[in-house]
């Protein structure tokens, strides 16, 4: 592989160390994590079609089985942030504290703050941004990614759906959840287009930040006035 003057992988999202972790389990957390990471870096220099999931596995020393016990398939090698969102969307939507815009800008606030801290702590900035505007392009140009991105798309609004529908006492079928958790997962593509459209145009990642969280949150506007006529449970 070529030298690396961005460490773009320490991008990605990393699960706090538990308390009580054992040798075993921090020994798996940390093989998942060097799998993701090795296959999302072999993906990025030659193509997601042009690696094997075995030449994953030599590289990081075990056996092609291993790996797909870790990722069921090649595709969530490189796509496991939308298991984070997941789960976000299972907790912080269920917040009867939180309008359901209220909480979906606050997932996608935290996901944008992991973005700009990191650019922070590049060394060289261009050299980082060309990177994150890279691994976009895997995405856009591979079909196959972009048809995994639709399917967990697709779990986050039935996961969405089932959230609204506990707080408002509806059935997760009935069209006001569906609807309404699938304007809210819109706003995932608005923040990913502002990141690639600002990106290159703000001066410092705290630029960035502002202006594709102002972006993120004049499309909000639009859909908070019809959400809120949800009757939900606060």
């Amino acid at each position: 592989m070529t030298s690396r003057t961005v460490d773009w992988t320490a991008l990605r999202p990393r699960e706090e160390e538990p308390a009580a972790e054992g040798l075993r389990e921090r020994k798996k957390r940390m093989l998942r994590r060097q799998l993701s990471d090795t296959a999302t870096e072999m993906f990025m220099e030659r193509g997601f079609d042009a690696v094997r999931v075995a030449e994953i596995a030599e590289a990081c020393g075990v056996s092609e089985k291993t790996v797909f016990n870790y990722f069921p398939t090649k595709e969530s090698l490189v796509l496991d942030l939308g298991e984070a969102t997941l789960n976000s969307l299972r907790t912080t939507l269920a917040d009867p504290d939180l309008a359901p815009v209220e909480a979906a800008l606050k997932i996608l606030s935290g996901e944008l703050a992991a973005v700009t801290s990191w650019l922070s702590a590049q060394d060289d900035p261009a050299e980082a941004k060309a990177m994150f505007l890279r691994f976009g392009m895997l995405i856009r140009f591979t079909p196959s990614l972009r048809a995994y991105q639709r399917d967990t798309t697709d779990q986050q609004i039935a996961v969405a759906a089932e959230v609204l529908a506990q707080r408002t006492g509806m059935s997760p079928d009935d069209p006001e959840p569906q609807i309404a958790a699938t304007a809210l997962l819109a706003l995932w593509p608005i923040q990913f287009q502002a990141l690639r459209r600002h990106l290159n145009r703000a001066r410092t990642p705290e630029e960035l930040r502002h202006a594709v969280s102002a972006d993120v949150r004049r499309a909000a506007r639009l859909i908070d006035t019809g959400l809120d006529s949800l009757t939900l449970g606060r």
